[in-house]
């Protein structure tokens, strides 16, 4: 009985809607354009946000990057191009970090040298890492075919390479690729294997794969290419002694990457005449790009509630019109016995079913921006149910809290004075 009376009222409050088609559908836009803007800006909030934090990911939460690079005062000097310029880790460095540190899993050396490489007729300069075979093991890469690195090529000194797929795509075009002689500087090496590579910034992290990586082992790239590089320029010969370019820690436990960091750079400070490293931690962007994401959620959805709240006072405004225009109606009610509260839940029904249908409009609406978004600017939107849910909850809220007061107003009508009223 109680459910079938709850229906009644719905029904006749879609009924007195209905009977002004374009003021209800006016009243009902300032919801549907605020719930489909906190729909829409939510979603494109989410989708930024988890590319930022995917790219991060890919390095690893529980990694620490170490790179070398030259100290101020050795990129400002003006010092002859022939002079030896010293800077950066040293193997040195690699034990006492493995050694102190028992919250360390592993760590990983990197040796960097650019070479022009050669198959057949087609050049391109790649960057020859020389690596470990746990590389591949802390930054997972897919492989696309063939093999990576493994203990027994560090055994055996092999002459072996794992290309990028780019680097792969631009030397070798569609020829089968594992099993062939590639040519890098002086040197022959087969490839074994061609895998993805990510390259770019994430964050104020430089990612430690580029797209034109060749990985040789460790042992192989010291034998062949030394420690000591040169660089001819216009104005001589740069000359450059570094042991390793970088150093990647992988920490036990995740809970442990940021102490275990500060005691790395410590460490280094005290053996490191110049700061000539960079030490970056993942985690801790990671944790700054969900912060940013909250902050910028929040300042999104309080500029879409705005919206929303417009909508509500436009709700508050056609309602105190309609109890004005429907007094008799109010009158004749309350004289043939109908309560107050039958009045003001009447009214609330209404506001409730112009808040809620127009929230579904919205709704529509704001998955509707994100996918033209997605199609012509090719950005990541991602639309949650927790955006929609919201949006629904407060377009009902808005809905209830702006339709209370005309409800109020119209169940204190004066029986006698709705009457007379013309």
């Amino acid at each position: 009985m109680h459910r079938s009376k709850i229906v009644r009222n719905v029904l006749l409050g879609i009924e007195n809607l209905l009977l002004h088609k374009l003021r209800t559908f006016l009243t009902m836009l300032g919801v549907v354009f605020g719930v489909g803007s906190v729909v829409a800006m939510l979603s494109v909030g989410e989708g930024a946000s988890k590319e930022a934090m995917d790219q991060i990911k890919k390095i690893g939460s529980n990694n620490i990057i170490i790179n070398s690079m030259k100290s101020v005062e050795d990129a400002s000097s003006t010092t002859v191009h022939s002079h030896l310029s010293i800077y950066g880790l040293t193997y040195n460095d690699q034990l006492r970090i493995e050694e102190t540190f028992t919250k360390i899993k592993q760590t990983v050396p990197v040796k960097l040298v650019r070479k022009q490489a050669r198959l057949g007729e087609r050049p391109l300069e790649l960057r020859v890492v020389g690596t470990l075979p746990a590389w591949f093991q802390i930054l997972r890469r897919d492989i696309i075919a063939g093999r990576v690195l493994t203990r027994a090529d560090m055994d055996n000194s092999a002459g072996v390479v794992v290309l990028t797929e780019f680097g792969a795509r631009k030397l070798l075009a569609a020829e089968n690729t594992i099993g062939q002689q590639l040519r890098i500087g002086g040197s022959y090496y087969e490839i074994i294997g061609i895998v993805k590579s990510e390259g770019g910034m994430a964050g104020d992290i430089q990612m430690p794969d580029e797209q034109v990586d060749a990985y040789i082992p460790l042992n192989v790239a010291q034998k062949r290419y030394g420690d000591i590089s040169t660089m001819r320029t216009a104005g001589g010969d740069m000359r450059e002694l570094v042991e390793l370019h970088q150093l990647i820690v992988e920490v036990g436990s995740i809970d442990d990457v940021e102490s275990v960091a500060k005691g790395i750079q410590e460490m280094l400070r005290r053996s490191h005449k110049k700061e000539d490293y960079r030490v970056s931690v993942p985690l801790a962007l990671l944790r700054q790009a969900e912060a940013t994401k909250r902050t910028f959620n929040i300042v999104l959805g309080s500029i879409a509630a705005i919206s929303l709240l417009v909508g509500g006072i436009g709700i508050m405004n056609i309602m105190l019109a309609s109890v004005t225009e429907r007094t008799r109606e109010i009158g004749v009610r309350r004289a043939i016995g109908a309560k107050r509260r039958q009045i003001i839940s009447q009214f609330l029904i209404e506001t409730i079913v112009l808040s809620t249908v127009g929230g579904l409009m919205g709704i529509g609406l704001g998955m509707f921006i994100p996918w033209m978004i997605t199609y012509f600017a090719g950005m990541l939107t991602i639309v949650t149910l927790k955006s929609i849910v919201l949006s629904v909850g407060i377009s009902i809220t808005i809905g209830i809290i702006f339709g209370l007061y005309p409800a109020v107003r119209a169940a204190n009508v004066d029986p006698i004075v709705a009457l007379r009223h013309e």
